[in-house]
């Protein structure tokens, strides 16, 4: 096992569960069907509790020539271009603090979380992944259980990775977008329920005026809403936003 990756089993180790966990909350083919893919993706569920794999997507093999009958978690985290294994490790690790300081870490069940990385793909070259993660189980004391996590192609979207972290909130919590590793002090940019909503609107079209409808708001708020999310976001229009959130997997 290389050095990297066994830095990474050593984050997951420290707070993985002390027993397999089980969850009945949802089913596993309403996750799969609710996922919206901007590319071809694959899928998998991860136990932390002892690193097993179960419910692989068939289309692994076709994206990174990965048999599903023998495919171990050791053969995907190898499969990370050697270049971005030390931001997925510091990527896992700040996520696990920052969720402990910032957002409370009994809430990880109600956050998608999502970063990219390059990955090996069937051909042998290294394109662009988005990398999405749903926690599924958690036990009392706050430890990983299963997660599921989705794997989506976006190179043709873009080339760059900008090595940063968004968590995407579910069940009316808030979200954050373009975390940075690098400034840990820099103050987190929070987005409401609401902003994420319009955002979303935003990206299927609508003018000010349908998403003020839609939400049962005035034109006036959903101006000044936008001008907020392109200023949280670092983003100079729309246009930019829009494929910002696309890459982060937010719409």
């Amino acid at each position: 096992m290389l050095p990297e990756i066994q830095r990474l089993h050593d984050v997951w180790l420290n707070n993985r569960t002390a027993q397999t966990t089980s969850s009945n909350q949802i089913s596993f083919n309403d996750l799969t069907n609710s996922i919206i893919s901007t590319g071809p993706f694959s899928f998998y569920i991860i136990d932390f509790f002892d690193m097993s794999l179960s419910h692989i997507s068939p289309s692994i093999f076709e994206m990174h020539g990965f048999d599903p009958e023998t495919l171990t978690f050791n053969d995907i985290l190898g499969a990370i271009h050697p270049d971005d294994i030390s931001f997925v490790v510091k990527a896992e690790a700040f996520l696990t603090k920052f969720f402990f300081e910032n957002v409370g870490r009994e809430k990880l069940l109600s956050y998608k979380i999502s970063y990219s990385h390059r990955c090996r793909v069937k051909s042998g070259e290294y394109v662009l992944y988005n990398h999405q993660a749903l926690m599924l189980t958690m036990d009392d004391n706050g430890g990983y259980g299963k997660s599921l996590n989705i794997h989506t192609r976006i190179d043709h979207l873009s080339n760059f990775n900008t090595y940063k972290i968004s968590l995407i909130g579910l069940n009316g919590e808030p979200s954050f977008m373009n975390l940075s590793l690098d400034d840990e002090n820099k103050e987190n940019k929070e987005f409401s329920k609401r902003e994420i909503d319009i955002i979303k609107l935003i990206g299927k079209g609508l003018s000010n005026a349908e998403i003020a409808d839609e939400l049962f708001i005035s034109p006036l708020t959903v101006k000044k809403h936008r001008n907020n999310i392109l200023a949280k976001s670092d983003s100079k229009n729309t246009a930019e936003l829009i494929k910002n959130c696309i890459l982060q997997g937010i719409i």
